[in-house]
């Protein structure tokens, strides 16, 4: 669980300077408008790590808490050694390409910005359930549904929420995050759709 444990502690740090320093907290938030015009690339990875405020970031640090640890194990018993490294890369690579659709929808938009690790941490909420689809899963402890049926419904409100653009939540981050984590784990163990139907049915 040291992996998890570590990107938690480096996540909140990292906000946590932030907020004592307002301009670098603009720099390293994702600003479609400078990342593509400036090139400033490093904004779709680092603004992963920062958080706008602390509801925010404990959402996403309690999230990682609980699936971050599951997908480490996971990862660590089915690809062995390599499965830290794998883990690593997932989360990195979810924050970026979660961001990617964000960054060419607003490109033209130099006062739009979006942060948060939310697409990364939806891509390791979809790849534990691609895994255990039957594990029963609570929404704020509130409403508590199979793992399967609960990250189709996030899909799909995702999808609604991302096409009214009505909140200031960047759903499109949560949507490809979540069918990111999808396709890394597919992609590095093909069988895992098998087991998943299986368990379905």
């Amino acid at each position: 669980m040291d992996i998890t444990y570590g990107l938690m502690i480096v996540i909140g740090l990292v906000t946590y300077v932030a907020w004592q320093k307002p301009e670098l907290h603009r720099k390293l938030m994702l600003n479609p408008y400078d990342t593509i015009r400036a090139k400033q690339y490093y904004r779709l990875l680092t603004s992963g790590f920062v958080h706008n405020n602390s509801m925010h970031l404990f959402l996403n640090l309690f999230t990682l808490y609980f699936f971050g640890r599951a997908i480490e194990t996971t990862f660590a018993n089915t690809f062995g050694a390599s499965g830290t490294v794998l883990y690593v890369l997932l989360f990195v690579t979810a924050v970026i390409v979660a961001n990617i659709p964000t960054t060419l929808k607003y490109k033209d938009s130099p006062h739009y910005n979006s942060l948060g690790a939310s697409g990364a941490v939806s891509a390791l909420v979809l790849a534990f359930i691609l895994f255990d689809p039957l594990q029963e899963l609570c929404l704020y402890a509130l409403i508590c549904l199979p793992g399967y049926l609960l990250g189709l419904l996030f899909i799909v409100y995702s999808v609604i929420m991302s096409k009214r653009n009505v909140d200031n939540i960047n759903h499109d981050a949560h949507l490809f995050g979540a069918l990111y984590g999808m396709i890394f784990t597919l992609a590095l163990r093909p069988e895992t759709f098998n087991n998943f139907i299986d368990k379905l049915f």
